[in-house]
């Protein structure tokens, strides 16, 4: 872990929205996986959840917040967002959608709202972990405040 006091976008709204959070930060590895960064937090994988964004056939784009050792059930996500089905999106495509890049993708403060959904079992948890908006940076927040600051609805998404 390194001790930045460096303030995200994700955290600056956060702060606006008066959503309490903590932000933790950890040295980057590009080879790193979302397992990789519960294990340098120190935390369970089902508490810390990656953001995945996609589109369906009507061309809406959508995203997913699930945890980092599962895999989006693309029929699942398909059925929560009334698509006949759904693709993730190029990673090329990431960066001029949402303004976040691959491994520092929130689904708080994208570019745009898109309808977005978390996987049921984030409910269960006391406190869940997303990107902070950028590489090397996560925040910890209750499950109910993320809902709220990313207008997420739970699906059963894996």
């Amino acid at each position: 872990m390194t001790s930045r006091s460096e303030k995200t976008n994700v955290m600056r709204l956060l702060d606006a929205q008066k959503i309490p959070y903590a932000a933790h930060a950890y040295r980057p590895d590009p080879s790193m996986s979302g397992l990789d960064i519960a294990a340098l937090l120190g935390e369970d994988p089902d508490k810390v959840f990656k953001t995945l964004v996609t589109a369906g056939k009507s061309g809406q784009h959508y995203v997913f917040v699930i945890p980092v050792a599962e895999e989006l059930d693309l029929k699942k996500a398909a059925a929560a967002s009334g698509e006949k089905a759904v693709a993730m999106i190029r990673q090329k495509e990431l960066l001029p959608l949402t303004g976040y890049i691959h491994g520092g993708c929130s689904p708080i403060g994208m570019k745009k709202p898109f309808p977005t959904w978390i996987h049921e079992t984030a409910l269960r948890q006391e406190a869940v972990f997303v990107s902070a908006g950028k590489v090397g940076f996560q925040i910890e927040l209750a499950p109910a405040d993320l809902l709220r600051a990313a207008g997420c609805r739970p699906a059963d998404l894996v």
